[in-house]
């Protein structure tokens, strides 16, 4: 059935960041492309229109993630954050006495589009919150299925500024632990500059991870008195990339910022081709094509090459837990937000003392600030029975959450690439939205 919105939300739309930026040096481990997921949708239930009567006494989490497309490469360390959150909370003693249930989905990338399908098998097996999906792209194309059927969404790794828009959520039932573009866009605009690089060409994805976050590097490389030579956006489905490639190296820019995905692998040949790849000036990349490349290209090839992604630093206790869930793992990225996405449902519908989640969805934003500070859901818990507000900071780091349901603080992280075309941390950076 479908839900009645609620006013709790106060509608705002997110247009400018205010930024208060503070780095910090680390060395960080680097992460690497995973191989895909194999599971499929663990239920066959039939496509439903409408979910399933709320409030079961059972919290029960779909992981609607990537396991095949262009971004499969971030789908293990999600599934691993979410099944790592889900183990420790029922060894905790699960969520209103009874064992977490999860069902899990493939997001694919958007191209072919499978999404669809794989939410209604989600909805079918009556899923409270939807961890997902990892390409912002994605999520949209879904949010009304989810959200309309009275079932949250929850996404690691939406970065998309369009989701503060409140038309874009009119339930009021989308959240995510990762930080909006505007932030990212930022710190890279800044690093940029920082770098003494003025005359910019932009090359990024035609979709709304792409385009808006292009825009935000755009505004800060201006705004910080620098120029973008020329922004080309290419179809997200092209295989060819010759025009948009021409046109930035006719500009004769001194650095690329290169918004993509995997396709990353076939745009760096084709820029190196024409005189701009990394040995001859300065790429950047941004969190949906950090990778680890060492067997897509010869060694050397991406050395120098600098790169962001939101998430603080991945520490090597959290890491250990990561691999106890998933001993093959070898990228990292956007674990710990999925992580905390489960954790602090499973918080929020025990504050609300329901998993109906159209009742407890106003407590995620609780749970993320303002209260007692703690940081394990066993601690977190504990607090939240004894009827205390708590403010959870998470393994992904502060989660403060604003009206809209996104973080309005989060850490930026600057890596670089070497010789072994794999990549490093130099700093993080905290910003303040």
């Amino acid at each position: 059935m479908t839900r009645p919105s609620h006013a709790w939300r106060t509608a705002a739309v997110l247009a400018t960041a205010a930024l208060a930026l503070t780095a910090c040096g680390s060395n960080d481990n680097n992460g690497s492309k995973g191989s895909a997921s194999s599971s499929d949708a663990s239920s066959s239930s039939a496509p439903s229109s409408s979910a399933a009567t709320k409030g079961d006494g059972v919290l029960t989490v779909g992981a609607l993630l990537p396991q095949t497309g262009d971004l499969a490469f971030l789908g293990p360390p999600e599934f691993a954050g979410v099944q790592t959150a889900i183990d420790e909370i029922n060894a905790d003693g699960g969520v209103l006495g009874k064992p977490v249930a999860e069902v899990k989905a493939d997001s694919g990338d958007g191209t072919p589009d499978i999404a669809g399908a794989q939410t209604d098998k989600l909805l079918a097996a009556n899923a409270d919150v939807v961890i997902g999906a990892a390409a912002s792209g994605v999520s949209l194309s879904v949010i009304d299925k989810i959200t309309g059927a009275g079932v949250i969404q929850f996404s690691p790794a939406n970065t998309s500024p369009t989701f503060d828009d409140p038309k874009t959520d009119p339930k009021n039932l989308y959240f995510r632990t990762a930080p909006s573009d505007v932030l990212q866009g930022a710190v890279l605009a800044n690093t940029v500059l920082e770098d003494g690089k003025n005359n910019v060409a932009i090359l990024a994805r035609q979709d709304s991870y792409g385009e808006l976050l292009a825009s935000q590097v755009e505004k800060g490389i201006k705004a910080g008195g620098g120029q973008v030579a020329t922004k080309q956006l290419y179809s997200a489905d092209a295989t060819n990339f010759t025009a948009e490639v021409n046109k930035v190296a006719a500009v004769k820019p001194d650095a690329v910022v290169l918004i993509a995905f995997n396709e990353t692998t076939k745009i760096i040949p084709q820029l190196i081709a024409k005189g701009v790849g990394p040995s001859d000036l300065q790429i950047y990349f941004v969190d949906g094509n950090t990778a680890d490349y060492s067997k897509d290209f010869p060694k050397g090839t991406l050395k120098g090459v600098k790169a962001t992604y939101p998430g603080a630093e991945l520490t090597s206790g959290f890491r250990k837990r990561m691999l106890k869930t998933n001993p093959k793992l070898t990228e990292f990225t956007y674990g710990p937000e999925s992580y905390d996405a489960v954790v602090m449902n499973a918080l929020a519908a025990t504050m609300a003392k329901t998993d109906d989640p159209t009742t407890y969805a106003p407590d995620l934003i609780k749970v993320s600030k303002d209260g007692t500070k703690c940081s394990s859901y066993q601690e977190c818990v504990a607090l939240v029975k004894k009827g205390e507000d708590i403010d959870y900071d998470g393994v992904s780091g502060p989660v403060d959450m604003g009206p809209t349901g996104s973080p309005t603080k989060a850490t930026i992280g600057i890596f670089q690439y070497g010789a072994d075309n794999k990549y490093t941390n130099l700093k993080y950076v905290t910003g303040v939205i």
